[in-house]
């Protein structure tokens, strides 16, 4: 006997799922969160340091992590998620509070322990949101044929992410030696870049709050780079380059708690797989490149349009005067962050499906550094 759908997949599987990226910039096509429901947020404290020094795979994979154990935790995918560089959100029903609770709290002392970063979390409910005069609106956005993107309207995930700056909300850190279920967790392929071309993360914001950038201003911004062809993401159709080791591979063996010897030797497998194209019972490479390019979220909406695109010198250029030109006329606020190189964080539960997570951030700084540029 198969069990009850849970409140909070029953919900997210209801979800509009918009065909076309654009289509996610209408308000109108936004869905509210239940009354009842909660919003949990997480980032990085001091993650512009760390990427400073080399460790934006390690961010990375900090922010992804809370979406990978909340996911194990729950025991589905049918969850209202969005990553953000250095942090994430999550959005839950009421029955999923005391396990999504025990989730974070056991993913901030797997961070400090496993990854020599501080992750802080805290759990706002939406009506502490709505009290303050913001909102949690969400639509689905399909990627691929196999997987499905949340994007967030409405000020509430800014909100709750300011409330858990100042110390409110927070979640508290487990037990020394506490670890989630990062099953899945791993970021084995090597950085993305394109000789000739920048990578560019990019926020655009309203320049108030309360108010939303004009429609047409979104529309000629998401046409020049674009944003509903698939052109500018930095993913190559046929997949990023896979290493052997994996630049990842002791943060994965902490994730996974698989030996590095073991881990070694499974990934070894996977990089001889992907070099001549074998396949292996039902595993095909070239499928799974396929949809590694095709399931990474180059673009999303998470209170403002945030992407990692790819573009070479003279159309950044111009990508900034356009920006700078509409900030000055009180449109828009926007940041930028200028780098070489994008990284790829992956969330797999399994090889064998098609419906596979990989988060995109720039290798120099990424969102959070285009957040800090905010202007």
């Amino acid at each position: 006997m198969s069990m009850a759908a849970s409140a909070t997949s029953e919900f997210t599987n209801s979800l509009p799922r918009l065909e076309r990226f654009s289509n996610a910039i209408p308000i109108d096509n936004y869905v509210p969160l239940p009354a009842d429901w909660y919003v949990a947020v997480t980032d990085v404290v001091s993650s512009r340091k760390a990427i400073g020094e080399g460790r934006y795979k390690a961010v990375n994979m900090a922010g992804v992590s809370m979406i990978s154990a909340i996911m194990n935790a729950l025991g589905h995918q049918e969850i209202v998620y969005a990553f953000g560089g250095d942090g994430a959100a999550v959005a839950f029903a009421p029955d999923d509070l005391p396990a999504v609770n025990d989730a974070l709290s056991k993913t901030m002392r797997w961070v400090e322990e496993g990854l020599d970063l501080n992750l802080r979390a805290a759990v706002v409910p939406i009506a502490d949101i709505r009290d303050a005069g913001k909102d949690v609106l969400v639509v689905g956005v399909k990627i691929s044929e196999a997987l499905t993107n949340y994007a967030f309207l409405g000020g509430g995930v800014a909100w709750a992410e300011k409330v858990m700056k100042e110390g409110r909300n927070s979640v508290q850190i487990a037990k020394p030696s506490a670890k989630p279920d990062l099953t899945g967790l791993s970021c084995r392929w090597a950085p993305i870049e394109e000789p000739g071309k920048k990578i560019v993360s990019l926020i655009i914001e309203a320049s108030e709050d309360g108010k939303e950038v004009p429609l047409e201003v979104m529309d000629r911004i998401l046409d020049f780079v674009r944003a509903d062809t698939g052109t500018a993401s930095p993913m190559p159709k046929e997949g990023p380059a896979f290493k052997w080791p994996p630049e990842g591979l002791p943060m994965e063996a902490k994730a996974s708690g698989m030996s590095k010897p073991l881990l070694l030797l499974v990934t070894l497998l996977a990089w001889v797989l992907d070099r001549t194209g074998w396949k292996l019972g039902g595993f095909s490479p070239s499928r799974y490149r396929e949809f590694t390019s095709a399931n990474t979220d180059y673009r999303k909406i998470q209170d403002g349009l945030r992407m990692t695109i790819s573009l070479d010198h003279g159309a950044v250029a111009d990508l900034i005067n356009m920006l700078e030109a509409y900030r000055t006329e009180g449109l828009l606020r926007y940041g930028v962050c200028e780098q070489d190189r994008a990284v790829l964080t992956c969330f797999v539960p399994s090889v064998m499906d098609d419906n596979h997570f990989h988060f995109l951030d720039g290798a120099g700084g990424g969102y959070a550094a285009a957040a800090d540029d905010l202007h």
